[in-house]
């Protein structure tokens, strides 16, 4: 017998692929191929329906100046009124109806809140239990005065008729001169009790919270059932205020001004006023003071503005900026000719400034001149007119004669 070679591999002469394994290989392979090319479909329609979308665009009309006036500086700040007050208790006491709410109208001497007035109440029946009782003795020794005065003279008649001795008028004198002193200690003590009911009538009074001027209540710092004291108190259980008051009619803008330039600006002259929340609005104004103090660590010094003329939109804390106007009006040329777009309609293309105009559902390109800020708006000298309408927001991406929706 002749030996094994067991350097030979294994045998693998018997495997083989069955035919229905074959088959449904096959057919994965198909498969997969069919939903590759359905996802590719897919994607180059998206791409597709992306690229041929039209763009969207927010636009606004070019207006021609409401001034004609030089423009010297332009700042921003905000709507500050000159009379706003946290009104607070002259005592500590417990809340025990609060009147005061966000956006109330109040009048001078109109109840804001009450405080528990149950221990100012109790003084006051004392003290008036204590006049009470005064004015009753006070009526007694009135009434012994005239008896003892009765019995002076009686008693002075009888002395100089000899009669009664000197010890006993001298005792009849002496009565009616206590009785004297007794009253006018009597009226004393009245007046003292008139003043203590007096201070407890003004304890009862602290009790209810008033507002010292008109205006709207802007906070409601306090509620029902809470302490309020005019001190602040440990702890954090002890409110401060009652509630906050704006006099709405003092509203004015305070607007910090570089250094630099606070040498253009004077009292009196015209300013325009721009609203963050109305943009649109130009409101007049113009300089009520100079704060006589620069910041240090800012450079800049404060200018407080007055309105013309108040407005219910106008409101405190608002963002507001103001561009301040030299006296002399521009050239009549110069005023006619430029016209105030948007600052966002200006866009910067390789140093140059251009603006994108609307018309019939297509946008042109147009260079212009640029000149001052008017606020959130910008002076175009030239390449516009007024009635234009530019482009301000929506797509990024613009070319000359592009077609485009406006924005709904």
């Amino acid at each position: 017998m002749e030996p094994q070679d067991t350097t030979k591999g294994p045998d693998l002469s018997a495997l083989k692929i069955h035919e229905d394994a074959r088959k449904t290989g096959g057919l994965k392979w198909v498969r997969w191929f069919v939903l590759g090319l359905v996802l590719l479909l897919l994607i180059v329609g998206a791409l597709f329906a992306l690229r041929s979308k039209t763009p969207v665009v927010e636009v606004a009309t070019a207006h021609a100046q409401t001034e004609s006036r030089e423009v010297l500086l332009n700042a921003s700040g905000y709507v500050t009124p000159r009379r706003r007050a946290t009104i607070a208790a002259k005592i500590t006491g417990r809340v025990t109806k609060m009147i005061a709410d966000e956006g109330l109208h109040v009048q001078t001497g109109q109840v804001l809140a009450l405080l528990d007035d149950s221990d100012a109440r109790v003084r006051l029946n004392s003290a008036e239990a204590d006049r009470n009782a005064t004015a009753a003795a006070l009526t007694d020794f009135e009434v012994q005065l005239e008896n003892a005065e009765r019995e002076l003279h009686r008693t002075q008649t009888l002395h100089a008729q000899g009669v009664s001795s000197t010890q006993a008028l001298d005792l009849a004198r002496t009565n009616a001169d206590s009785l004297r002193a007794k009253i006018a200690l009597a009226k004393q003590q009245t007046k003292a009790a008139e003043e203590r009911i007096r201070v407890a009538q003004q304890d009862v009074e602290n009790c209810t919270v008033r507002s010292p001027y008109s205006g709207i209540v802007v906070s409601k710092d306090a509620q029902v059932g809470e302490m309020v004291s005019p001190i602040s108190a440990g702890g954090g259980f002890t409110r401060t205020g009652i509630a906050t008051v704006v006099d709405m009619q003092s509203l004015e803008i305070e607007v910090d001004v570089n250094e630099s330039y606070i040498a253009r600006v004077r009292e009196g002259m015209p300013v325009i006023a721009t609203l963050d929340a109305y943009p649109d609005w130009k409101i007049p104004a113009k300089v009520r003071t100079v704060i006589p103090s620069a910041d240090r660590q800012k450079a800049t010094v404060k200018v407080r503005i007055s309105f013309d003329q108040l407005d219910p939109r106008i409101l405190p804390d608002m963002g507001v900026k103001v561009t301040f106007l030299g006296d002399e009006p521009k050239t009549a040329q110069a005023s006619a000719s430029s016209v105030l777009v948007p600052q966002a309609a200006v866009r910067n293309d390789n140093g140059s400034s251009v603006v994108f105009i609307y018309r019939d559902g297509r946008v042109e390109r147009r260079a212009v001149r640029i000149g001052g800020t008017r606020g959130s708006d910008q002076e175009i000298v030239a390449g516009l007119t007024n009635g234009d309408q530019v482009v301000v927001g929506g797509a990024k991406d613009l070319h000359d004669g592009a077609q485009v929706e406006l924005k709904r």
